[in-house]
This record gives structure tokens, C-alpha cells and sequence, in this order.
């Protein structure tokens, strides 16, 4: 038999309850995707069960091996202490290796393009279009930087313009992106919220999308962001990758 660690994907958590049922259906899909994987969901706070609870039950069932999976789209605080943090306080028997955030990553910008083409846009109104890539917001600015640089590399597949925006930490907000995209004078403008879960700054961003023509879903089960989570395990597992507490 195949030794395989189990996967612990770790959420955020939120009093929502929309983001636990859009944090599973994203799961369902992994294991869907790779049946014979093994994985756990985890949640940083609001919502149980608890990493730490999910570490404790693994190590009581014998398990040695784990790849925890940060439910994230940039390094920012809860990638670099939070989380790291939780992990070195699982039982000394787990072996556990914590993999990369998700983004960015080319199937992300799929996943975003999925959202819009769900929402109605075609790849025929992407010259007369401007997106606004909506995410949550940081005031780590290496996060903030992945974000530009996501929205910048987007610009190139054919939009008229994408103009990155956050709704918290830092400017601009979603509705000063989209009056920008209607000054420029694009025919439409889209909201694209760069975010994987419904929740409080989510909503935000919907709001701040009022004046938009076009507001897409979150990112949730997409199929491209279960194959991300794959990717991120796959690499994980490889040889280097130093268990953490190591």
C-alpha cells in the first residue's frame, strides 16, 4: 500500500455560516477529484472543528503523517504566524509539513475567469470590459503585491483593464475601482472578487460593486482551485520539504 499523509486543509473560520458549506463543497470536490486521499478540514476560529482538535484526533488514530494546506490565497499573517504557529503545538508523534498558499497560480485566474463567464461575459466582451479584482485586503505588503501583480498579468489575456481592489487594510475600495474602470471608459465593468468564500468582506465587496455591471460569484468549489490544493499537497510531499517544529 501507498503511505500517503493525510491532507488537513486549514480555513479561516467565520461566524457565517455560508463560509463552513462553501469551505466543505470545496473539499467534497478534492476528494472527488482523488478518492483515495485522505482529507480533513480545520478551521483557525468561529468554526469547529479546530485545527488543533483535527491534530489531536489524527494522532489518536495513529496517523503519522500530515501536509496542512492553508486555505489562502497570499502569504500574509495568518500563512507566516498564525497558522505556523497552531502547527507547532500538534502532538509530537505527527509529522507535519505545511504546504503553500494557493495563489497566485494560473488556474486561479481560470477559476476567475469561470466566475465571469457564469456571471454572463463572454470571451468576446473582454476588449470592451474592465475587472475589478476584488480581494479581501492586507496590510502585509508582500500579499498586496501578489495581488497587483495577479491583476496585471490578468490585463494581458484581453480585458480593457483590471484594476486590482481590497476591501479592507488598504485603498482602493471595490466602488472606487469601478468608478475608475467607468472613467476610462469601459463599455461594462465586472467585479471579480479574488476571495474563496462567502463572509463579511465579501459582502463588502459586493456592495462595493453596486455600480458595476456584473458581480461574479467567489471562487468556492471551482474545480480549478481543488486542483490548486492538489498541486500545493503534491508538492509538499516532495523530498526537502521540512516538517514543521523540524
Amino acid at each position: 500500500m501507498i503511505h500517503r499523509p493525510v491532507l488537513l486543509v486549514i480555513a479561516h473560520g467565520s461566524r457565517d455560516p455560508r463560509h463552513a458549506a462553501t469551505v466543505h463543497a470545496l473539499v467534497r470536490r478534492v476528494r472527488a477529484m482523488r478518492p483515495e486521499l485522505r482529507v480533513e478540514t480545520g478551521f483557525l476560529d468561529f468554526t469547529v472543528p479546530s485545527v488543533r482538535g483535527v491534530l489531536d484526533s489524527l494522532a489518536a488514530e495513529g496517523v503519522r503523517d500530515v501536509v496542512a494546506l492553508p486555505l489562502l490565497l497570499t502569504r500574509a499573517f495568518h500563512a507566516k504566524a498564525d497558522i505556523p504557529s497552531v502547527l507547532r503545538q500538534a502532538p509530537a508523534r505527527l509529522r507535519v509539513r505545511q504546504a503553500d498558499v494557493l495563489g497566485p497560480s494560473p488556474l486561479l485566474t481560470a477559476a476567475l475567469e469561470r466566475r465571469l463567464r457564469e456571471a454572463g461575459l463572454s470571451a468576446a466582451d473582454k476588449p470592451s470590459t474592465g475587472v475589478v479584482l476584488a480581494s479581501a485586503g492586507s496590510s502585509d505588503p508582500e500579499a498586496m503585491a501578489v495581488i497587483a501583480r495577479v491583476a496585471r498579468e490578468w490585463r494581458r489575456t484581453g480585458w480593457r483593464a483590471v484594476r486590482p481592489a481590497f476591501a479592507s487594510a488598504s485603498p482602493p475600495r471595490t466602488e472606487d475601482a469601478v468608478r475608475e474602470l467607468r472613467e476610462l471608459g469601459c463599455a461594462r465593468v465586472a467585479v471579480a472578487p479574488y476571495v474563496l468564500a462567502p463572509g463579511f468582506l465579501p459582502d463588502r465587496i459586493a456592495r462595493g460593486a453596486a455600480g458595476a455591471d456584473v458581480l461574479a460569484e467567489v471562487l468556492g468549489p471551482a474545480p480549478e482551485v481543488a486542483r490548486v490544493l492538489l498541486e500545493r499537497y503534491d508538492a509538499a510531499r516532495l523530498p526537502g520539504v521540512t516538517a514543521v517544529g523540524a
